[in-house]
């Protein structure tokens, strides 16, 4: 007797965990771009190759046999060339043995994070606009989001973060330089976190995936250079983001022990550890160039600076653009439609890609008019870009 055929309508779908996620805005634009033939500022890559010298480490690990399972927590000569790193930039001496991790991605690093010290029930607090991958990520570790927006001009608004603070705070998630907004917290505002989390045992979760890309000569103020945020906080950083290789997917946390062994655990149980040969690659290139990470602000600045001289031509209205590679304009000048079908109309007529800061929050302003681009791009490609906005 032969077995019936599998019919998928025989069985309905098991209940969501993320009932309210379809396909990320990301992937909804780039697909869009593509298909208009418009150029894709949209989403946060670079069109441009990473350093030869870094593509050449890569080929000498695998020749070398670098390609079975590293260690689990990260090949130990990348997690101690990151303690010195760290050190050198904030004065915070790390374990490279016990308090650094090496990751597949920032992002995996972020959810990690999250399932290893969020239990259902408990509450984190978002700043909004945030990045779409913070929310989802703790619905998925049976968190509940306290989402507490930044003030008009997209710096943190501490009065309200400290009346969302309560007994149930597990953490707090924040990104600076900050995606989408490009604004960068100042020392005082760190001090100020630093203050108002001192009589608490909220977990802080530092997003500073763009830690090198800061301008007009400002700094990164990271929170592994205050004592009293390092000693609460898992510190994420990106590989991918520093070294222009976002689709190698490594990134880096590095937390005190306490933390990190509970990360630890979690780790070894989502990814276990992260690609070799691109390990030993890292490794040798942060030995050999730190200047890599050292001109990565004058770097993108000088694109950054060359894009809004052109958008200042246009009727877009530039904000603040202090770090990251992401710059944001106000387009209430040339049209009223809402932010998403702004960007879909942008894409389809003018043959230029954005991102509505609305998909940065889970109840978009309807009021605001404000879209992103990435400046993360050869100058070819922005000048043609900057042609066709010109048309606005």
């Amino acid at each position: 007797m032969s077995a019936r055929p599998f019919s998928p309508a025989r069985r309905a779908a098991p209940p969501s965990r993320l009932p309210k996620v379809g396909t990320t805005i990301f992937t909804v634009m780039s697909a869009l771009a593509t298909e208009c033939g418009a150029i894709n500022l949209g989403q946060g890559f670079p069109d441009f190759d990473p350093d030869p010298a870094l593509l050449d480490a890569v080929t000498r690990a695998m020749r070398a046999g670098h390609n079975q399972y590293p260690p689990m927590a990260g090949v130990a000569a990348l997690r101690e060339a990151l303690a010195d790193k760290i050190d050198q930039l904030h004065g915070c001496r790390y374990d490279a043995g016990d308090e650094i991790t090496i990751t597949a991605g920032a992002t995996q690093a972020l959810l990690t994070a999250l399932l290893a010290v969020v239990h259902p029930g408990d509450e984190v607090i978002v700043l909004t606009p945030a990045y779409d991958s913070y929310v989802p990520a703790i619905e998925l570790a049976g968190g509940i989001v306290r989402e507490v927006g930044l003030d008009a001009e997209l710096r943190p608004d501490f009065a309200a973060i400290g009346a969302a603070i309560g007994p149930r705070t597990r953490a707090l998630i924040v990104n600076t330089p900050h995606n989408p907004s490009a604004r960068v917290w100042s020392a005082d505002e760190m001090r100020r976190l630093a203050e108002l989390l001192a009589p608490t045992d909220v977990v802080l979760i530092a997003d500073e995936v763009y830690e090198h890309m800061v301008y007009d000569g400002q700094r990164h103020h990271s929170a592994a250079a205050d004592p009293r945020l390092a000693e609460r906080s898992f510190v994420v950083s990106s590989f991918g983001k520093t070294y222009h290789v976002t689709g190698w997917k490594v990134g880096m946390v590095a937390a005190p022990q306490p933390l990190m062994r509970e990360f630890r655990k979690v780790h070894q149980f989502n990814v276990f550890t992260v690609n070799t040969p691109m390990q030993w690659a890292l490794a040798d290139y942060l030995r050999s160039t730190p200047q890599a990470h050292l001109g990565l602000g004058d770097f993108y600045q000088a694109r950054r600076d060359r894009f809004r001289a052109g958008l200042a031509a246009t009727r877009l209205r530039l904000l603040p653009c202090d770090g990251s590679y992401f710059q944001c304009v106000d387009y209430r000048d040339v049209s009223d439609l809402d932010e998403r079908n702004f960007c879909e109309w942008l894409t389809r007529e003018v043959g230029v890609a954005a991102i509505p800061l609305g998909a940065f929050e889970t109840v978009p302003d309807a009021q605001r008019r404000v879209v992103r681009f990435c400046f993360a791009k050869r100058e070819a490609t922005l000048d043609a870009a900057l042609q066709r906005l010109a048309r606005l």
